[in-house]
């Protein structure tokens, strides 16, 4: 153990020398960030509460920290009881309940529930799908919304207010607090869960909001007959309830509005806006929806006016404007509503908005040292003329001290989602910061299926993977190319998730563009994939259905003119593939398949495998392994 720190101590010093040497982003640099998370503002509105998450290296340990700050800016104080400066709003309005949501065992999975004398049985058993779900096997365990009576702050009993029912709230995998809430006065709760089970459950998007009454132990249905997501309920201060929506079941990536509920009537604020939400909350009046969203590869802060104009559309403003991102917009106290804020130079701190004359203040610092202390690439954005004519944004992030006169390797970087938007966002893994920082350009197109460009482009992509976005691709690098200081025989691809599917079926059309490839959980093989991953309605959706249906040209297409794996060999270029062990969304199969498939035709070709990751790189030490083998591997292939 000791020769094992020692070994540590001098790395981090000699990491530390480099980084100054160097005066750039580095992994360790990166990896050693506070990560920024506002919890709230205090009850007396007075103050801002937030956490910073801190890994340090030296130590091998991640430490968390909770801050006070003035809202109006100031000295930030280290607090222990953020608990108590906060409102809870798992306590009811009138004190006499409390929420909570706990595991419920409802089916037997394990050998042992069906045997209980074979208590050393580790078999488990399935006769429906839904059997595994991110990164976790089902257990038989749901997670339920408790009402809890309390007597001087204790509880004295509880009621599970969805019964003996095989559904979850909050939702799997990432749901929190916001899927249950309590409704106005205390009188009932709202709950966000999916009332569907197996294969009912993996094939469809459909879930409800639910109204428990506290009086009567009825509840009722409210999105009743709306089929998509339905989710993040929230009254506002005049109790009126306002959610996120999206119409078609199965389909994750449709237009997601805002809808009102007064009384009996609903009400969708956002249907004539041609954009799809991210994020939305009441302003403290009741009077208007801020919401944000992306645009023009940005997410920015937007509002909306409640109520409607009888007869007229709901009028959509956009409130800010720049080159970054809005989002974690945690309380209003008068004109002043604090958000997160990052950019591609810059991770997440707190600012402050005043929503009067439109200024955008910088309240947290916690990062400003380390970046004072380093070159910062430039980020620029292009338009270029795509293959039929639209023109599309296109990001290019050059290194530190970028000098035209020079030649640089280019890495092409492909995003995931699909349908996820590339916006000014600030990655701990795919961090371009970072990427440009090692002496690469960045160009990073936002091609068809991307948020912000209007809900047809966005929607394009679907049963297109390898249509029109891939031509997207290469005319971004192929205009990049025409400039001098571009090396083009120093060229990379990578990506992760699909845009690890999208180096994967590069790599078998680029024409000898690409001297590497870096994927990361891609889809190699559809035929596969759509037999082991989890949620089915993904692939239903962008692929048309299944394999075995032979009389539906849209899913043939995909199996045929769109598989990865059916242009391997024409794979001769130089591949990194990176895969986690516990991805039950682009099982473990996919990467294992590729690498396979390059080391038999001789192509120089690593696999990084992580047993104990799921789709993302989620532990520190994991993810400067992940950076230095990354760079490595761009070091050794774009010579």
């Amino acid at each position: 153990m000791k020769k094992i720190t020692t070994t540590i101590s001098l790395f981090v010093t000699l990491a530390s020398i480099s980084a100054f040497a160097q005066q750039v982003m580095t992994p360790e640099t990166l990896i050693q960030l506070g990560k920024v998370s506002t919890e709230g503002v205090t009850k007396d509105g007075k103050s801002v509460i937030y956490s910073v998450r801190q890994y340090s290296i030296a130590d091998r340990k991640s430490t968390k920290k909770e801050y006070s700050i003035p809202i109006n800016g100031g000295q930030a104080t280290e607090i222990t009881n953020a608990s108590e400066l906060l409102a809870n709003n798992r306590i009811s309005p009138d004190g006499k309940h409390s929420l909570s949501s706990n595991e419920i065992k409802i089916k037997n999975i394990y050998g042992k529930d069906f045997y209980p004398n074979l208590i050393k049985s580790e078999v488990m058993i399935y006769d429906d799908l839904n059997y595994r779900h991110w990164d976790t096997w089902e257990d038989g365990s749901y997670g339920h919304v408790f009402i809890n009576t309390l007597n001087n702050k204790k509880v004295t009993d509880s009621t599970d207010v969805m019964k003996n029912e095989p559904f979850d709230c909050p939702q799997k995998p990432s749901g929190g607090d916001e899927d249950f809430i309590w409704g106005p006065e205390g009188k009932s709760i709202v709950y966000v869960t999916k009332k569907k089970f197996g294969k009912e459950y993996a094939l469809s998007t459909n879930t409800d909001l639910y109204s428990y009454s506290l009086e009567t132990g009825k509840t009722t249905n409210l999105t009743e007959g709306m089929n998509g997501y339905d989710m993040k309920p929230e009254y506002s201060s005049q109790g009126i309830l306002a959610w996120l929506s999206m119409k078609t079941d199965g389909y994750e990536s449709d237009k997601n509005d805002i809808f009102v509920l007064n009384g009996n009537q609903k009400t969708n604020l956002t249907k004539d806006w041609d954009g799809t939400v991210n994020d939305f909350r009441w302003s403290t009046d009741g009077k208007k929806v801020f919401f944000t969203a992306a645009v023009e590869g940005t997410v920015q802060l937007f509002d909306v006016d409640y109520p409607v104009t009888a007869g007229k559309p709901a009028l959509v403003k956009q409130v800010t404007n720049g080159n970054f991102d809005i989002h974690g917009m945690a309380g209003q106290v008068g004109n002043t509503l604090v958000l997160e804020r990052t950019d591609m130079n810059h991770a997440v701190e707190i600012y402050t908005l005043n929503l009067s004359s439109g200024e955008i203040k910088q309240l947290t610092h916690v990062n400003d040292k380390t970046y004072s202390s380093i070159t910062l690439p430039k980020v620029e954005s292009r338009y270029v003329t795509a293959t039929d004519g639209q023109k599309m944004l296109v990001w290019v992030i050059y290194p530190p001290d970028f000098d035209k006169t020079k030649k640089y390797p280019t890495l092409l970087y492909c995003q995931g989602g699909p349908q996820s938007p590339l916006t000014q966002f600030y990655s701990y893994r795919w961090n371009f910061q970072l990427m440009a920082s090692n002496g690469y350009i960045v160009v990073a197109p936002n091609r068809r299926g991307m948020p912000g460009h209007g809900v047809k482009w966005n929607e394009q992509i679907s049963r297109d993977y390898g249509g029109q976005n891939m031509q997207d691709y290469l005319i971004a690098i192929d205009e990049l190319c025409k400039e001098p200081f571009v090396d083009k025989n120093r060229l990379g691809c990578v990506g992760a998730s699909y845009g690890g599917y999208s180096v994967y079926f590069l790599a078998g059309m680029h024409e000898k563009r690409f001297k590497t490839f870096i994927a990361h959980d891609g889809i190699f093989d559809w035929r596969s994939m759509y037999g082991t991953t989890e949620e089915m309605w993904f692939v239903n959706q962008d692929l048309g259905g299944a394999y075995w249906d032979k009389d539906n040209v849209a899913a043939q297409k995909s199996y045929n003119q769109f598989n990865p794996v059916n242009f391997v060999k024409k794979w001769d270029t130089p591949i990194l593939i990176i895969q986690g062990g516990k991805d039950y969304r682009v099982p473990i199969e996919q990467g294992l398949g590729a690498f396979q498939a390059a080391q038999l035709q001789g192509i120089k070709s690593k696999l990084l495998y992580f047993p104990n990751e799921n789709h993302w790189v989620l532990k520190d030490e994991n993810a400067l392994v992940w950076h230095y083998e990354y760079y490595k591997w761009l070091k050794e292939t774009l010579k």
